[in-house]
């Protein structure tokens, strides 16, 4: 979807600002945020797509204005509101009032560091041949989905080259709305700056973005 999210290329919101020796959480509160968020997930109550989904739908002025973990943890509020593991009450009391609700799944202390070493592999079999090989030109479709894409809107009705074909993975599109995985084709498509922003960009510039067969025809 077109979201507060989607900000690549735009301008009027400063340099990004890079922090020296910049530690992984800033306060104990992002430190509980991060745990939770994948505590929850382990749970198996939605998928890493539903939670992307989830973040980018919140309203563009609550987006802007949060940090980061705060982010993740309005995301995690709506997902155990729309999977009615909580309450809207229990959520503004921050107490339980209802027993808890079953899960499919609980991510012990003892078994993190095993799951996390795992991750989450998203290839899959194939079952058709790839659309496109390294060095075909293709452009990007122009779409504005409602759901979730991972086709950036900046980088929409654009010509690049196949840089690398990745196999097979799971289709975002699909996944984040309960549609099934629906494996696709995953390839590196490298673009000039210029055909991305025009020509005041810098000529010099390649951006490479990793996208989906179903975003791509035959340039």
């Amino acid at each position: 979807m077109n979201g507060a999210q989607d900000l690549g290329g735009q301008m009027g919101f400063g340099p990004i600002e890079l922090e020296e020796n910049e530690p992984n959480f800033h306060a104990k509160w992002e430190e509980r945020a991060f745990a939770i968020t994948l505590a929850m997930g382990a749970t198996g109550s939605w998928n890493i797509d539903t939670s992307r989904h989830a973040r980018e739908t919140l309203p563009p002025p609550v987006y802007l204005t949060s940090s980061y973990y705060k982010i993740w943890t309005l995301g995690l509020e709506k997902l155990c509101l729309d999977k009615d593991l909580i309450t809207k009450e229990e959520l503004d009391s921050g107490t339980a009032q209802d027993p808890a609700k079953p899960v499919k799944q609980i991510l012990k202390a003892d078994n993190v560091a095993a799951v996390l070493a795992k991750g989450g592999p998203a290839d899959r079999p194939g079952n058709a041949p790839a659309r496109f090989k390294t060095g075909d030109r293709i452009r990007t479709k122009r779409m504005h989905p409602e759901g979730h894409t991972r086709l950036p809107r900046y980088a929409r009705d654009a010509v690049g080259t196949i840089d690398a074909v990745h196999g097979v993975h799971v289709f975002p599109d699909a996944n984040a709305h309960g549609h099934g995985e629906q494996p696709t084709w995953l390839y590196s498509v490298a673009f000039k700056g210029t055909d991305i922003w025009g020509p005041d960009s810098d000529p010099k510039l390649t951006l490479r973005i990793d996208l989906w067969e179903p975003y791509l025809d035959p340039a």
